[in-house]
């Protein structure tokens, strides 16, 4: 997917409201020999700006630190900086942010706020001890307990057990948490969840907390289903697989989230997510901005399940949202897509140990954080043993090793696909891997037929960048959905396995001329985000479609010329997918379309 560029995410914290900057952070150690002291830097009447400072007096390095004081009604935080700053009534905490959490001997690090009111703080605590450098209750955070499991599951109850966390100075409670929210504190290492709804799945960590207080991190998840109830609601969508790309980074500038899937109606109408992307670093498979994916948090209003998130659950983020999501539309299968156009450099160096690569895929993909989101794995490869970005000279094999080595770890109980190239040409991308041969390993392959032509060839000939055939006047033989697909199959690819790619974005020129394609032009048209590239909901009103070529509409507006897909052109596309015996469609991606889902819904009609 040739545009895929993540985009830069340093300044969002800067962007949220003062409620969520709040970190997820290890729980801080508690010092023996360290001081937090206070000071009020400047007084406006009104207000006033205040400054702590945490200084490690003892003789060994402190990894994380917590500050928490009271403030009289009336007084509040309002912003601060160099620390993540929450309150519960009149009680105030703030750790420390990813980078200035470690102290050496000797050592201060200051964090500032601005406040309203004119209280100063009291009862201050410095890893649950005393701020003025004596002794505190612990050394240390509690360690996680075991997963819990579940027993005596009924309608509107399930009983949870889990073995007991660690501390060195003993674990004075358990908080319970469900779907990430605390419903419970117990001293034991067992709890009855009642008054939960019938058919109903839910999802259970645990965190320790010790005598000091400190809560140590989340246990993994187990997944309940209450009994009773209906069974889960059969998709409206019919036998075929309608797969959309959620993007990570589609939470900053685009401001689009996971429950504009819900509000715009798109979520009653897929099957199956792509989350994108996972990195590809030293062979193996990372989170990539860890702050979208299970750290940002959410209002009650932003979110899926209408609840807010606190500072302290163990899972916030898209994580979190796909996962409340998943509980509303239990059908919805969610993958997460590693590598993408801007991260396909990393595939070469996995290849060459493909089962270590495999096994690190597998250990992010059910770390115990967020094991209940993902029910299988994506490859975006671009491309095996051909150029894209980068130019990957792996062999012919590689590809075929991969998704053996991924499949033999993930086993069967995963989907395991790929989103492929669509070059049909005789000697071109698809005959460059081994993609009948992997064939056996995966679920299906997205397959890219969308990015033929468009801008990156700035004087044109003006062409659709998505053409479901030739033409007369195609300006690269091969570049077509049905080549494509032809040529798969002649591989041995099963029909089956094969979905049918779809943009919800146009790419366009300007200095154009003609309106008929195969038009000169001078370079991009603009663009929202990117030169040569605008989402569909945005093209479908500022240069409505003129005609169609091959299958997709055209539009010739001023000095420039789109190519994109309507409702009406994925309806004659979809029936061409039923037509070939295809396993379905997808889509690059969700915030493209209009915000009733116009698109969504075209694809979920044209193939039920």
């Amino acid at each position: 997917m040739r545009f895929r560029h993540r985009a830069a995410a340093g300044f969002a914290t800067l962007l949220l409201p003062f409620a969520g900057l709040v970190g997820l952070a290890s729980p801080a150690q508690a010092a023996t020999s360290a001081t937090a002291t206070y000071a009020k830097t400047q007084d406006w009447g009104s207000g006033f700006e205040g400054k702590w400072t945490v200084k490690n007096t003892g003789t060994t390095s402190l990894s994380s630190w917590t500050v928490e004081w009271d403030f009289p009604s009336g007084t509040s935080v309002t912003s601060a900086w160099d620390a993540d700053v929450t309150s519960s009534g009149t009680h105030w905490t703030a750790k420390n942010k990813s980078w200035n959490g470690t102290l050496a001997p000797g050592a201060s690090v200051s964090f500032g706020f601005n406040g309203a009111g004119s209280g100063s703080p009291a009862n201050c605590k410095l890893n649950g001890g005393s701020c003025d450098g004596g002794s505190t209750p612990g050394d240390a955070a509690p360690s996680a307990p075991g997963t819990p499991t579940a027993s005596d599951v009924t309608n509107t109850s399930v009983k949870l057990a889990w073995s007991a966390a660690t501390d060195d100075k003993g674990v004075k409670n358990y908080d319970v948490l469900r779907d990430g929210a605390k419903v419970a504190t117990v001293t034991t290492t067992s709890y009855t969840d009642t008054g939960l709804t019938a058919g109903t799945s839910y999802s259970y960590t645990v965190q320790a907390r010790d005598t000091a207080d400190q809560t140590g991190p989340a246990s993994g998840a187990v997944a309940v289903k209450t009994t009773g109830g209906t069974t889960d609601p059969p998709p409206t969508t019919g036998d075929k697989v309608k797969l959309g790309y959620f993007t990570e980074w589609g939470v900053y500038g685009r401001n689009y989230h996971v429950k504009n899937l819900v509000t715009s109606g798109s979520a009653s109408k897929i099957t199956h997510i792509n989350y994108a992307f996972g990195n590809v670093k030293n062979g193996q498979c990372t989170v990539d901005d860890t702050y979208a994916a299970y750290d940002k948090a959410y209002t009650a209003d932003q979110s899926v399940s209408g609840t807010a998130d606190t500072w302290d659950q163990p899972l916030r983020g898209n994580f979190n949202q796909l996962r409340e999501l998943k509980a509303k539309y239990p059908n919805i299968k969610v993958l997460y897509s590693f590598g993408g156009w801007t991260y396909s450099g990393g595939f070469a160096q996995a290849a060459a140990n493909a089962a270590a690569f495999a096994k690190s895929c597998k250990a992010v993909v059910e770390d115990p954080r967020w094991a209940d989101v993902f029910d299988g794995i994506d490859i975006d490869w671009e491309y095996p043993n051909a150029c894209g970005l980068t130019c990957d000279t792996s062999g012919a094999a590689a590809f075929k090793n991969l998704m053996s080595a991924l499949r033999t770890e993930f086993g069967s109980n995963y989907l395991i696909t790929a989103a492929i190239t669509a070059d049909g040409s005789n000697g071109g991308k698809i005959d460059a891997a081994d993609y009948g041969g992997a064939s056996q390993y995966v679920d299906w392959y997205n397959v890219m037929t969308y990015d033929y032509f468009g801008a990156f060839n700035a004087q044109g000939p003006t062409a659709p960048h998505s053409p479901l055939t030739s033409y007369a006047g195609i300006p690269q033989a091969g570049f077509n959905s049905a080549d494509a697909i032809a040529k798969l199959k002649s591989k041995g690819v099963a029909s089956k396995k094969l979905l049918l790619g779809i943009g919800f974005y146009g790419r366009g020129w300007t200095g154009v001329t003609q309106a008929a394609p195969g038009g000169t032009a001078t370079g991009a048209a603009p663009g929202t985000y990117e030169a040569g590239i605008e989402d569909y909901k945005v093209l479908k009103n500022s240069c409505p479609a003129t005609g169609t070529v091959a299958g997709t509409a055209y539009a010739y507006c001023g000095t420039n010329w789109w190519s994109y897909d309507t409702p009406a052109t994925i309806a004659g596309k979809m029936t061409w997918a039923k037509n070939q015996g295809l396993g379905g469609a997808f889509f690059w991606e969700f915030s493209g379309d209009t915000s009733n889902g116009e698109l969504v819904t075209a694809i979920n009609n044209g193939l039920s």
